[in-house]
Parts: structure tokens; sequence; C-alpha cells
């Protein structure tokens, strides 16, 4: 869990060995990043993920020891945050922060790495590129509830499993389709392969299922950010 008292006596160490400007790399999300901020002091900035959030200006969170800047650049390589600070006198005065959106199909490619990419997806390439069918509506998944892509699996697990209900981690990766778009067995696996691949089958009570959706709830919504231990809904 966050240990503010700890990262308190890292703060002041770095600060006792001459650090000048002291920037917290986190995975916490940007609820638990602005809680911290304001909790611990002496840290310049807090450049997070986690909550996936593309920050057009940082986040300014005053405590004790002036003020904290917290921001997040988004998911996915979608953009670049540049943060520069003016430091004089041993201290920040000041900084500039830019939200720089990346047009990755407008890049041309590292030669060395798309070498290296195609000499490993090379055996596997026929496999990949099978046509399974072409989706009529839009397929994302993208926020903390169930998106096309979500219902179209949990569908899927009905189907086939055979169950009344299913459930299935609403996860925010995976390739978005537009309609019209083949979805090929890699846009499948883009989806199930990755932490959650295994399927079961299960019997559940009425009062389980509810346990469960309210333990999901609480991981997302608790009003204390330490609370907030993840899930997707």
């Amino acid at each position: 869990g966050i240990q503010d008292e700890h990262m308190q006596k890292m703060v002041d160490e770095a600060r006792g060995k001459g650090a000048q400007v002291v920037v917290v790399l986190s995975h916490n999300g940007m609820d638990v990043d602005i809680k911290m901020a304001s909790r611990v002091s002496g840290i310049d900035a807090i450049l997070g993920g986690h909550t996936h959030d593309g920050m057009p200006a940082p986040f300014i969170v005053k405590n004790s020891g002036g003020q904290t800047l917290v921001a997040n650049a988004g998911s996915n390589s979608k953009f670049l945050g540049v943060l520069d600070f003016d430091v004089r006198g041993g201290k920040v005065q000041g900084f500039q922060y830019k939200l720089l959106p990346v047009f990755s199909n407008l890049l041309a490619a590292d030669a060395t790495m798309q070498a290296h990419i195609d000499k490993v997806r090379a055996p596997y390439k026929t496999k990949l590129e099978e046509k399974l069918a072409v989706t009529e509506d839009l397929l994302y998944r993208r926020g903390n509830f169930n998106g096309s892509w979500d219902q179209v699996i949990c569908d899927a697990l009905m189907q086939n499993k055979g169950a009344d209900i299913a459930f299935s981690p609403g996860v925010r990766w995976g390739t978005s389709l537009l309609p019209g778009d083949t979805i090929t067995y890699e846009r499948m696996m883009d989806q199930m392969a990755l932490t959650y691949p295994a399927t079961t089958l299960n019997s559940f009570t009425g009062a389980q299922i509810k346990e469960i959706l309210e333990d999901v709830a609480d991981n997302i919504f608790n009003p204390d950010p330490y609370y907030q231990h993840g899930g997707d809904m």
C-alpha cells in the first residue's frame, strides 16, 4: 500500500543529498497521486500512469512544502508529456508543460526494430492474419465500464460455456475496430491473450455475485483514493 511516511523519508533523503528537483514516477493513478502530493512535501512533480489520463495541464496540489505538480500522459504512446523546470537558486522557480499528441502512423518505423518484429512474427503470420468475422459496430475497450468488445466476449462465453452470466475483466487494452473492419485472429488475441487468458465455468449464489460486484465497485469508486485498488466493471 501507499506509505506516506516512507515516501517523505525518501524525499528528505534526496533533498539532503543535494537534489534541487525531486520527481516521482508513479503507477498509482491520478486520484492516489493527488492525495499523496497533499500529504508528502518536497516533491516537485509526480508523473504517473495506471488511470491512463491524458492531462493537458498538470494538477497543482498545495502542501506544507509549497506545491506539487501531478500529471499523466495518457496511454498506449498516444501522447508525449513534456515538463521543463526553471531551476534557479537551488530550487524550482517555474515550469512549462505540454501534452504532445503522437501520430504514430505518420512516423517512419525504426528499421532495426521493424526487422526484429517481422522476424518474431514470421512463424505465426498466417494464423494471426486469419479472418474470423467483420464487425458491424464499433468495438472498443477503453473505460471503467462495459465496452462493446467486453460484451462480445461475455456473449461468446455464455454461448460456448452454457453459462447464465459471464464475467470478463473490463480492461483497457487491445485494438479498437471501426464498423466494417475485419476481426482477425490477432485482434482477438489483442483482447483475450493478455494477463487473463483462462476461462472457467463455476456455480455462484446470488449473494456471491452481489458481493463480487460490490467489491469491484468499491475498488474503483471508494471515496478514499488509497482504497481504490484498481479493477474495472
